[in-house]
């Protein structure tokens, strides 16, 4: 057992994915000695119920210069923020001189619709790289770690925020208490804090445990945020399911009192009855174990069988299915992907070559395994000549099959 990062209560380990990599650290060929690893296990606290990693990676190791993952990336995650953006302009930003503050703004995505409506903003992006693509925008970037202290100098100079905005950056941070009282420090007496994160009711129900890796130190649910929230004189007051990254849910909280909870709360807090007891996380992991056979299983046989096999998308949650799972190049002969950062590097770990997109479409494989699940569709829209070429896809995600 090791304590909460909440509450301090006894947390209690339900899944043990083993030896992993940085997830996103993906090596020139010269590079591979010395590699990082660390063990991913995953528990739950006896308490207030919040799921997390029960060992923390340093924060500089993951998020630096170099970080490439670039939120613009997708077609569809472009549109979800130009809409986020526009509800908070409707809804939130209507005073006669609003300001919103993004937490982990990446390389822009959400903050440049608001900087074209002419509304005073600031991202906080501690990555340097795409933090430079942000501000070659146009956009206002302090490249920091936002904690209590730069919560307390970004009131001193720009006063209240009317919005705090976080996306698929909240769960990565272990030092919640610090990030809470720094929301408590700038938020006006109004305002709100607004986050979304990946869904452990969706982890759960779909098995996807590619959604397990470095970065995701906490996996939220409405009970375990409202837990959370309380600690810190906050109330979450509204939730929202998202279909975005295989399953989300964005979280509304603001001050105590401040504002009237939403009856989607109480219908979601009900509905996770039994999510977080330990019987439903261990037959959670049981069924992880099966994924891992089974994927093993059907790569070993099509290679048997003189069959070829890519990957498609080096996403970061990739590297805890391939080192899972032990997937390596002699399984799979490269993973294709669109990012220039990761491209003729290896892949964390099992070292699979990482190749452009074009590569992909000059000589098509027999199967191609899809890591990149959550945008399957948009995928398979754009690759068409594959299949018409006779080519299937791979996923495992809730359980393995191909298509």
């Amino acid at each position: 057992m090791s304590k909460c990062r909440i509450c301090e209560s006894a947390v209690t380990e339900f899944l043990d994915l083993g030896r992993q990599p940085l997830s996103d650290a993906f090596l020139r060929p010269q590079d591979t000695d010395g590699e990082f690893f660390y063990r991913l296990a995953v528990g739950v606290c006896e308490s207030c119920t919040m799921v997390q990693l029960v060992e923390e990676v340093p924060r500089d190791r993951m998020f630096h210069e170099d970080y490439p993952y670039h939120s613009s990336g997708s077609s569809v995650m472009r549109e979800h923020f130009a809409g986020t953006a526009r509800g908070f302009l409707e809804r939130e930003l209507t005073s006669a001189d609003p300001f919103v503050v993004e937490l982990g703004c990446n390389d822009g995505i959400m903050l440049g619709t608001v900087k074209d409506a002419g509304v005073r903003h600031l991202g906080v992006e501690p990555s340097g790289g795409v933090a430079k693509i942000a501000a070659a925008q146009g956009i206002r970037v302090l490249n920091a770690f936002f904690e209590e202290e730069t919560a307390i100098e970004i009131r001193e100079a720009d006063g209240p925020a009317d919005v705090i905005y976080a996306a698929n950056t909240l769960c990565h941070i272990p030092y919640m208490d610090s990030i809470l009282r720094g929301v408590d420090a700038l938020l006006g007496p109004n305002g709100v804090f607004v986050f979304e994160d990946p869904y452990l009711g969706d982890i759960v129900a779909k098995t996807s445990f590619d959604q397990i890796y470095d970065e995701h130190f906490f996996f939220f649910t409405a009970r375990s945020v409202q837990a959370m929230a309380e600690r810190f004189g906050l109330e979450l007051v509204d939730v929202t399911r998202l279909p975005v990254h295989g399953g989300e849910v964005r979280y509304t909280l603001a001050r105590a009192g401040a504002r009237t909870p939403s009856p989607a709360v109480a219908a979601l807090v009900a509905e996770e009855e039994g999510l977080s007891d330990l019987a439903t996380l261990e037959r959670f992991a049981v069924s992880v174990a099966n994924i891992r056979t089974d994927l093993v299983a059907l790569l070993r046989r099509l290679k048997d069988e003189g069959k070829t096999v890519a990957a498609y998308g080096a996403t970061a949650k990739s590297a805890t299915v391939t080192n899972f799972c032990g997937i390596g190049p002699e399984l799979v002969s490269y993973v294709c992907d669109t990012t220039p950062a990761k491209q003729h590097r290896l892949s964390p770990g099992t070292h699979i070559p990482v190749e452009p997109a074009e590569v992909f479409a000059r000589s098509y494989p027999d199967y191609a395994l899809l890591f990149a699940w959550n945008h399957a569709e948009e995928i398979m829209a754009k690759e068409k000549e594959f299949r018409a070429n006779g080519g299937k896809w791979i996923l495992y995600v809730p359980e393995v099959h191909v298509v």
